[in-house]
């Protein structure tokens, strides 16, 4: 018996909350794992930068080179991660083989992710999201896409839009649930524009033509916002306000970035507000400094709150939740663990408040008794919880001793 999970699990029994429960319902929660932190976000197509407002610091070696260095990798790191997990794809790491070169974007087929969805049956994942790439591409014209002018470019991304969702469909079929297709897209510009409305309508009628006759059954479009990128910093086209009106009046998904906001503007405040109108919402958990750095993921005060906000209102099963993050400056597995143990760090965090007694004494306008309740809870022992699921879970808390013996035994071998 550990005496020290008995001796915690009592303390919050003190305190109105049921351990026991809290960890049952974390191991059902899944997480949707980013494959592009393995890589800088370079794919499978051959490309050796990145263009299109994303950016990737650091210069740690060995990153993935491959789809079979990446599955090694995503093995590892699956092998550390506890609780359900889901892998979350880009278009761009399509398996061509000799279709690499011969085909573009818009061409893309359901098997090419045959492999990808092979990988995730043999890691027993609970599924794959998938996501169109949008940037790193030639045909980014004056750094747009479904936004531009040139009707040949729009049509282009278009027609690869309703081939990610084809192969959405696919993935949703092959493991019996829905796959969250996640549309981002780097359109914007550098100085003020002459023109805000004609880009935006030209991304609507873009996005409705991609998802038309979508299927339904299998896939959950989402639309993601970002206030600015690198190249785009005085406007973007796909702002906050036009997806989530467009998501409204489209019946689709608003995804949230906590990346993706001005720096006094909290993800963990919007999930109730669109909670209240929509059946679903997805999130990308990212952690910005100073800006949409895509830094990794920690067990910090805002992560705290996002999960906060997901459990107290009822969200487990209406928040898909996934990570975004690509740091190149430390060991990319470790990143992924890291930032995949946090989040379940901070979901087991929220589930070990006793959120009844405290929305209860919030109706009640207690507000003392609340303070005070909400700082006695936060030095309950959430670390002898967490240990015990660890070991539920079968996997080790020191995850860098496993780590660290596969880079110099493996990827030293790519320097």
């Amino acid at each position: 018996m550990n005496q020290r999970f008995e001796s915690a699990k009592q303390l919050y029994a003190n305190a109105g909350v049921d351990a026991e429960a809290a960890l049952k319902t974390l191991a059902e929660i899944p997480v949707s794992v980013h494959c592009w932190q393995g890589d800088d976000v370079l794919g499978l197509e051959g490309a050796t930068s990145l263009s299109g407002g994303i950016q990737t610091t650091g210069n740690y070696p060995a990153r993935a080179r491959n789809f079979e260095e990446l599955k090694a990798d995503l093995h590892l790191a699956f092998s550390e991660m506890p609780g359900k997990k889901r892998l979350n794809l880009h278009a761009n790491y399509a398996i061509l083989g000799d279709e690499l070169g011969k085909i573009d974007r818009d061409e893309y087929r359901p098997e090419h992710f045959a492999p990808w969805v092979a990988f995730a049956k043999e890691e027993g994942l609970d599924g794959i999201d998938f996501n169109p790439t949008f940037f790193a591409h030639p045909k980014m014209k004056d750094g747009l896409t479904l936004s531009s002018p040139d009707e040949e470019i729009r049509k282009f991304w278009v027609r690869h839009g309703k081939a990610c969702l084809k192969i959405a469909a696919y993935l949703g079929k092959e493991f019996g649930k829905p796959c969250l297709v996640n549309i981002w897209i780097p359109d914007g510009f550098k100085d003020v524009p002459a023109d805000r409305l004609s880009p935006r309508l030209r991304l609507k009628k873009s996005l409705d033509e991609m998802l038309e006759g979508y299927d339904k059954k299998w896939v959950i479009p989402a639309v993601e916002s970002k206030v600015f990128g690198i190249g785009v910093e005085s406007y973007t086209v796909g702002s906050n306000e036009f997806y989530q009106n467009y998501a409204a009046t489209r019946g689709i998904c608003c995804l949230l970035d906590n990346g993706h906001y001005h720096p006094l503007e909290y993800v963990s405040d919007k999930i109730p507000a669109l909670l209240a109108f929509y059946d679903k919402v997805a999130l990308h958990v990212s952690r910005g400094v100073r800006w949409d750095s895509d830094h990794v993921v920690v067990f910090e005060d805002e992560l705290k709150e996002i999960a906060k906000e997901v459990v107290r209102n009822g969200g487990t099963d209406r928040v898909m939740i996934a990570l975004d993050y690509f740091d190149a400056s430390i060991n990319r597995i470790s990143a992924w663990v890291t930032g995949q143990r946090s989040m379940q760090k901070a979901l087991l965090y929220a589930l070990l408040l006793p959120n009844g007694k405290l929305k209860e004494l919030q109706e009640k306008g207690d507000f003392t008794q609340l303070m005070f309740l909400q700082e006695q809870v936060k030095l309950l022992p959430l670390g002898d919880i967490w240990s015990e699921y660890l070991a539920r879970q079968k996997v080790c808390e020191n995850y860098y001793e496993k780590i660290m013996t596969y880079e110099a035994k493996v990827l030293k071998e790519r320097v």
